[in-house]
Formats: C-alpha cells, sequence, structure tokens
C-alpha cells in the first residue's frame, strides 16, 4: 500500500521525548511513514543535556539524498541543526525541494539557552526561511529571528507577519513559555487565526515544538492543505500535552500517540458499555431509572471529547418487568454523561467511568449510606458557565482538591430533573456500585 513519507531532519533525543524520536512517533500517529537524517546525537533525559555531537555535514546531505532517491519525499521538517554548516547543509538540500518543508527553528531552549550559533541563526533566516512553506517558532525563537518583542498574541501576528517578509509562506508562532492561563499560538498566512487552550498546570511538555511541527508535516505529506494541517496537529498536540506521560526526574514528554490510544482503547470501552447495561437490565434496577433514562459512559485513558467516550445509544428506560436499552453502545453516543465524566477526569483521572440515576428520597438514601457523596446546587450555576456537565464537575472536584466522590447528588433546578451521577474508577465497579444500590433500595421496598 502507497504510504506518504515526511522527513525529519534534526537531532535525536536519547530519552525518546524530543527530536527525531517524537518527530518519528508523530508522523506515524497521522498517518505518514516516517524517516530521517540526524543532525546530531545527544546524550539527554528529562532532566536536561548531558552531552551532544553532532553528525557531519556531508552525512547530513547524504541522509536527506539518500531518503528522497529511494523513497521520495512528500513532506519534511528541521529541527535542531547544531551549526551553520549543518544547516547549511540541510538548506543546500531543502531550498528547491519540490515538497512543502516545515522549519522548527530550534535556536532557543526552553530555559532560555541559545542552541544554534549566531551564524547557524544567520542560515535560518536567509536560507531557510525563503524556503518554508511554514516557520514554527516559540515566542523567544521568534523574538530572535524577527527582533519583535513577543509579549502577546498581537505581538506574536506582528513577528508572524515578519516571518512572511522574510520569506516564510506561513507562520505560527506559539504561545506555551509566555504567561497566562490560556495558552495561544498565532497562525498568520493568507489569512490569520488563533488557536486557544487552557493552560495544563505542571504539564509534562517536553517535546511539544517538535511533535507539533512534525504533525504539521505528515498531513502536508497526506495532500491537506496547510490551515488543515495546522489545526490538526494543534488537536494531536492538545491531547498529547494533557495525557502528558510522567516520565523521569524532568519535566515528562508529551504523549505523542494518545490520539492512537484512545481509538485503540475504543473497542474495551464499548465492551464495557454493553456488559454494564446487560447487567443493569433487571427488574431490580428499575427504581434507580429516573425519567429522562440512564445513560452509562465509560471513557478510555486518553479521551479528551465526548466523541472519544464509549455510551449507550438512547438510554436505559423503565418499561413493564424492568430495565430496557433501546440500542447499543457507540463512541459519542452521550454528551451530557460524557462531559461530566471527563470533566471530572481533568481532575481525577482514576475516574474511566460514570452513569446517571434517579434521586428519589430511597435512592439518595442507598448511595449516603454506601459511599462518599458530593452534593451540588444548580441554582448557583452562572448564566456564562461552559456548559452545566463542565460546571458541576469543576464545582464538585475544587472543592475536594481533585479527589472525585463515588456520587454526586444533583438537587436541580427550574426544569432539570434532580439526579444522582455515579462515577467509579471502572466498568466493573460501576455495575458493582448501581447493583449494590439497587439492592439496598429494593430491599426497602421504596420507590
Amino acid at each position: 500500500m502507497d504510504r506518504p513519507v515526511a522527513l525529519t531532519v534534526a537531532g535525536s533525543d536519547s530519552g525518546g521525548g524530543a527530536g527525531v524520536q517524537a518527530d518519528l512517533k508523530t508522523i506515524e500517529a497521522r498517518g505518514a511513514f516516517g524517516t530521517a537524517a540526524i543532525t546530531a546525537l545527544t546524550a539527554q533525559n528529562t532532566a536536561g543535556v548531558r552531552a551532544s555531537e553532532r553528525t557531519d555535514p556531508a552525512m547530513v546531505r547524504e541522509q536527506i539524498r539518500a531518503v528522497d532517491d529511494d523513497l521520495g519525499v512528500d513532506a519534511a521538517k528541521t529541527g535542531m541543526l547544531t551549526d551553520a554548516e549543518v544547516a547549511e547543509a540541510a538548506a543546500d538540500e531543502l531550498r528547491d525541494a519540490a515538497f512543502p518543508v516545515v522549519v522548527d527553528p530550534v535556536v532557543v531552549a526552553q530555559a532560555g539557552d541559545r542552541l544554534l550559533s549566531e551564524a547557524g541563526e544567520a542560515v535560518i533566516r536567509e536560507e531557510l526561511l525563503p524556503a518554508a512553506t511554514l516557520v514554527t517558532p516559540n515566542a523567544a525563537e521568534a523574538e530572535l529571528l524577527t527582533d519583535t518583542a513577543v509579549e502577546d498574541a498581537e505581538s506574536a501576528r506582528e513577528a508572524g507577519e515578519a516571518l512572511r517578509e522574510m520569506g516564510a509562506d506561513a507562520a505560527l508562532v506559539t504561545g506555551g513559555h509566555l504567561p497566562g492561563e490560556e495558552v495561544v499560538d498565532v497562525f498568520v498566512g493568507d489569512e490569520t487565526c488563533e488557536f486557544r487552550s487552557s493552560r495544563v498546570p505542571d504539564a509534562n511538555s517536553h517535546g511539544s515544538g517538535c511533535t507539533l511541527s512534525a504533525a504539521i508535516a505528515a498531513d502536508l505529506a497526506r495532500g491537506l492543505d496547510l490551515p488543515a494541517a495546522v489545526e490538526n496537529a494543534e488537536t494531536l498536540l492538545d491531547r498529547a500535552i494533557e495525557h502528558g506521560l510522567d516520565l523521569g526526574a524532568g519535566t515528562g514528554p508529551v504523549h505523542h500517540l494518545a490520539g492512537l490510544r484512545a481509538r485503540a482503547d475504543a473497542p474495551a470501552a464499548l465492551d464495557a458499555v454493553r456488559e454494564t447495561v446487560r447487567a443493569l437490565e433487571t427488574p431490580e434496577v428499575a427504581p434507580l431509572i429516573p425519567e429522562v433514562g440512564t445513560t452509562v459512559a465509560v471513557a478510555p485513558e486518553t479521551a479528551t471529547e465526548p466523541a472519544d467516550v464509549a455510551a449507550t445509544e438512547g438510554r436505559l428506560t423503565r418499561v413493564p418487568g424492568g430495565v430496557r436499552a433501546p440500542g447499543g453502545a457507540a463512541l459519542g453516543a452521550s454528551s451530557h454523561v460524557a462531559r461530566l465524566l471527563l470533566g471530572v477526569r481533568e481532575h481525577d483521572p482514576s475516574v474511566t467511568a460514570a452513569c446517571n440515576l434517579r434521586a428519589s428520597d430511597a435512592v439518595r438514601a442507598a448511595v449516603e449510606a454506601q459511599f462518599a457523596v458530593a452534593t451540588v446546587d444548580r441554582t448557583e450555576e452562572p448564566a456564562d458557565a461552559d456548559g452545566t456537565m463542565d460546571w458541576v464537575a469543576e464545582r464538585v472536584l475544587s472543592r475536594r482538591d481533585g479527589d472525585a466522590p463515588a456520587a454526586i447528588v444533583d438537587d436541580g433546578a427550574h426544569g432539570k430533573e434532580p439526579m444522582v451521577r455515579l462515577l467509579a474508577p471502572d466498568a466493573e465497579t460501576l455495575r458493582e456500585r448501581a447493583l449494590s444500590l439497587a439492592a439496598r433500595v429494593d430491599g426497602g421496598r421504596s420507590d
């Protein structure tokens, strides 16, 4: 089967989180075939670089030619180029390329250290930028290349325009190193747009810049246009940072394959929903089913949006003789319960399963007798809240220092039915908790 080829021209990272290793993982995750021309060997880990040895410039040239002559290159990206001679070698091979080139100008480390000499920076300015389909500097790199102070989205746009004047077709100035509750990346091309995301506290973000540029190169290799490639890469990076890996003593790496993991884990989540539904389709469970019906949801480990969450297609309802589900299970089948589950997981990732239950006096008494319970008053929900379930999750978890309860009791509001929302670390525990409640409520013969 034909497969588009993306080439990374960058240094290695023995720790696996950045550089060529991050690029190859990301390129493959986006559906292209990853190839590499290694510009330097580094001995590094999450705590920093211990040693570095550059590749001979002639070898850099030969690596690029070997890949292009045999496999053909559909898009390329550059990363760490070590010095002026290596940068020159890369520029010579890529300057007149027939394929798109993404330039990640790795000249300033996250800690502010310069990673490329002034002569090397000159090569990037004068030879690589004019060859760039897109340049992806962080704020410090954009400032260094353009002599424009980058402090916010507006100044990032100005730096992006300057980079275009220097020859790049487009620029994506990333704002991860700037202060603020939001991270704002500014794309400047034929049109200008911003990509905003909530900052993840104490994020494991090692390799984020490499991952972003590699994802863009992969999608360009697959034939996507530049705006679509950038948007896809921003989505991939948001998920990769949100599920960053807590490895090593320093800043851990992003989870380059988080999106793939969500898809790979989806069948197991769907099976868990189906098994839970089968367990709940009994007469004993009927007193737990609210008027609006019950939704069961299970989230794969790296789920970030309702489309990733497995849930019942249609809600479990009370019928003569018991409980029935009108459909099966599907990804994205739930909005409310899925959003609650994802909101809870932002604070407590150990929670993977949830369902909503009737808030009758008997059910509430059974819940409060058996489990740790949190209550929420939805009459306090502000009109400008992002969404009811997002607000409920934030309201409850922020008061509990991120430790999720087994159940959230919601007294409802005008036009909103009171509800008990059951949470659990897995679907099996969710089933056990629901059936335990049903036995207690049925034992009391109260509905």
